[in-house]
Order: structure tokens, then sequence, then C-alpha cells
């Protein structure tokens, strides 16, 4: 990849980003059932819009990992990581954002008695969306871990950059030790923050870099 392809992916990952933002801005707080099939609209556009972010993250992140280098072990197994990330990101925003408001249209004018019935339904529904909010919290976070290892190591990018990134994962992972739901609107903002913190910054500099000579020949 030469300059133009970095910065390219550099561009990739802001534009992800801003879609990222747009959908924790907007993404519903909860409430009860027919609070969420009133508002199945705007639930159906915030997580398209998430989907259609991915390709995005997809694109910037591969274009991170060429520029750390694809013959280190840290940087691909990174790459393994986030694109497991996104396939649960992509999962989760499907299941959430339009498989359950759309199931919840045909009940928007249902009767309690019947709502009574189909809530087993939706709760196994939720706790599936939930599954796949931990496989990309826990992905995510591991593949920020390990490309800045390999950043501190090798020094393809700017060694703050590195210890920016064990930050932002310490951060995502202090949280859910203590046993805040990722799932919950306080636990996707803390998530968010870090995420958007860090994407921000490695797409800035992806941007904005020039290729320089490697500073380490060694491998991982």
């Amino acid at each position: 990849m030469n300059y133009i392809t970095y910065k390219n992916a550099g561009i990739s990952l802001l534009v992800f980003t801003v879609l990222l933002v747009f959908t924790m801005l907007h993404h519903p707080s909860g409430g009860s059932i027919q609070h969420l099939g009133d508002i199945t609209t705007m639930i159906i556009i915030t997580h398209s819009v998430a989907i259609l972010s991915l390709p995005f993250g997809w694109i910037g992140f591969w274009g991170l990992t060429l520029k750390l280098g694809t013959d280190k072990f840290g940087s691909v197994l990174a790459f393994a990581m986030i694109s497991l990330g996104l396939i649960a990101v992509l999962l989760a925003g499907a299941t959430n954002g339009l498989v359950f408001p759309i199931f919840l249209q045909h009940y928007k004018d249902a009767s309690p008695e019947t709502m009574t019935a189909i809530d087993p339904v939706l709760r196994y529904s939720l706790a599936f969306n939930h599954a796949f909010d931990y496989v990309y919290t826990v992905a995510i976070g591991l593949a920020i871990l390990c490309w800045s290892i390999v950043i501190l190591v090798f020094r393809k990018l700017p060694v703050w950059v590195g210890w920016l990134g064990i930050a932002v994962a310490v951060f995502m992972a202090v949280p859910l030790m203590a046993g805040v739901a990722v799932n919950s609107v306080h636990g996707l903002r803390l998530f968010g923050t870090g995420l958007v913190l860090w994407l921000l910054v490695v797409g800035g500099v992806l941007v904005n870099g020039r290729p320089r000579k490697d500073l380490a020949r060694r491998t991982v």
C-alpha cells in the first residue's frame, strides 16, 4: 500500500467514526414494549447506519494492519479479532435493529394478553442480542490491545498512539470487570467513548502520516 491508500484507510476510519457517533447519539435508550413499538422507525434508522458503517471500518482496520505489517503476528491477530467484533456488531445490529422492530410491528395493536404471551420470545431476542454485545466488546478491546503492543514494539506509528491504545483497552475492560452491563446505555457510552477517541487518533495519524523506514526489523 502506498501513501494514498493509507490515507484512504484513515479516511475510512474517520467515516466509520462519524457514523458510529451518529448511532450512539440517536440510539434508543430502551423502555417498555409499547414505547419501543412507537419508535421502531428510529430504531431501524440508527441500526441501519451502524450496519452501513461496518465496511468503512473493515477497510480502515485492514489498512492499519498493513501499515503495521502483515508479517507481525500481533497485527494479524488484531485484525482477526476486529473482524470477529465487526461480525458481532452486524449480528447485534441486525437482530436488535431490524429483526426485533419488524417483529414488533406485527403486534403494534395487540391486546395486553397477546403481548404477555409473546413476552418470552421478546426476552429471548434481547438475550440473543446481548450475547453479541459482549462478543464485540471483548473482541474490539483485544484488537486495540494487540495493535497497541505492535506499535510499541515496532514503532510503525508514533509510540504515544500505542500507549493511548493500551489506556483505551484498559478503559474498556474496567467497566466490564466491574459488572457494568455492556448492553446498557451507560455501558455502551463508556465503550463508545473510548473507541471513538482511539479511532479519531488512529484515523488522523493514517491520514496525515508519511511512509518512513521501519525503526525495527524484528518480527513478533
